[in-house]
């Protein structure tokens, strides 16, 4: 195989050196595939609806490239399960306001890299939050921050619920 041919995706392959791996992590980007731990958009939809999530947009859309959508397209699978798991364990309606859209502040654990979902602020969420989980300061941005047995990281931002999903809260 040469670095220039596609892998396909069900085919995992055993690179040889660093340069290998770096080849065919070039390769994945540039064919547009997504990392192997993110899920699409009808996967998504399809868990958080069986779990009773609901999820809206001030656009009425999902596309990823566009800041009015709420777009899943590249969540990780342990912030799919991260969320199935606070709807189980809080009784409380969650309605997804945000997923991995552009407009989103940036870097590691972002929502566009799959790891954030932001939640509608209900009375039901906010007191589980709470008085479930430890108060750890205010964020950067002076918003509060709480933090889950997990590790998972709630920010209240005022009009919702800004959660990194670090686990899956105990899947």
């Amino acid at each position: 195989m040469t670095h220039l041919e596609t892998v396909p995706a069900t085919r995992r392959v055993r690179p040889r050196s660093l340069l290998a791996a770096v080849l065919l992590a070039l390769t994945a980007l540039l064919a547009g595939a997504l990392p192997a731990s993110a899920v699409t958009q009808a996967s998504a939809e399809s868990q958080f609806r069986a779990a009773g999530i609901t999820w809206s947009s001030s656009g009425g859309c999902t596309t990823r490239s566009n800041s009015t959508c709420t777009s899943f397209d590249g969540i990780r699978q342990t912030t799919v399960d991260g969320a199935v798991t606070l709807r189980g364990s809080s009784g409380c309606a969650l309605n997804i306001t945000g997923g991995t859209e552009v407009g989103h502040a940036s870097g590691t654990y972002s929502h566009y890299n799959g790891y954030k979902l932001d939640f509608a602020k209900t009375t039901c969420l906010t007191s589980y939050v709470h008085n479930s989980f430890t108060y750890i300061g205010l964020r950067g941005d002076g918003y509060p921050q709480y933090q889950s047995g997990a590790g998972n990281v709630y920010a209240d931002e005022g009009s919702h619920w800004d959660v990194t999903f670090y686990s899956c809260g105990g899947c």
